[in-house]
């Protein structure tokens, strides 16, 4: 029985597996821990923080179309449902609030946890009134969900707090 045998220059597996780490660590100085989590956060804040800046006129003047929204358009898709939203002003002012306030403290990584569990919360209520939208909703959630389980990385006032305040060893 005759078999074919091929020979593989040696030289050629080693520079291929150096060529492979070389690019992992590339690949790895470019996505670090702090800057993906910098990135998280940046991520989840623009859709909330667009959205937010849409239902102010003013220095806590909500518009009148974040109101009527609440009134007429908005409805919670629960089971039995939909219902419209209860007291619509006070929700309206509410989202509007949490929608500036919670991307600015991602944004700038100041009680980055809280803040994601308030644009996690959010998220529920979101879905709960765009069923449709799923698919977006569940990215903001896992991002959120990231978020509070890593916390908020080293490029973030909330390092800066532990480290120099917490432990100013």
């Amino acid at each position: 029985m005759i078999s074919e045998q091929r020979i593989v220059p040696s030289n050629i597996l080693p520079s291929f597996g150096a060529l492979i780490d070389r690019a992992n660590g590339l690949v790895q100085t470019i996505a670090t821990p702090s800057m993906v989590q910098l990135a998280l956060r940046l991520a989840l804040a623009v859709p909330f923080w667009r959205s937010g800046i849409l239902k102010w006129t003013g220095f806590l003047k909500l518009s009148d179309v974040a109101v009527t929204l609440f009134t007429d358009e908005f409805m919670l898709h629960l089971p039995g449902g939909p219902y419209h939203y209860p007291i619509p002003a006070t929700m309206a002012f509410l989202s509007g609030c949490g929608e500036i306030m919670f991307p600015v403290l991602l944004v700038l990584g100041l009680g980055t946890r809280f803040a994601a569990l308030g644009l996690l919360f959010m998220t529920v209520i979101v879905e709960l009134t765009v069923p449709d939208g799923w698919p977006v909703h569940i990215t903001w959630a896992a991002m959120a969900l990231a978020i509070m389980a890593y916390g908020p990385g080293r490029v973030s006032l909330d390092h800066l707090f532990c480290r120099f305040v917490m432990h100013p060893d």
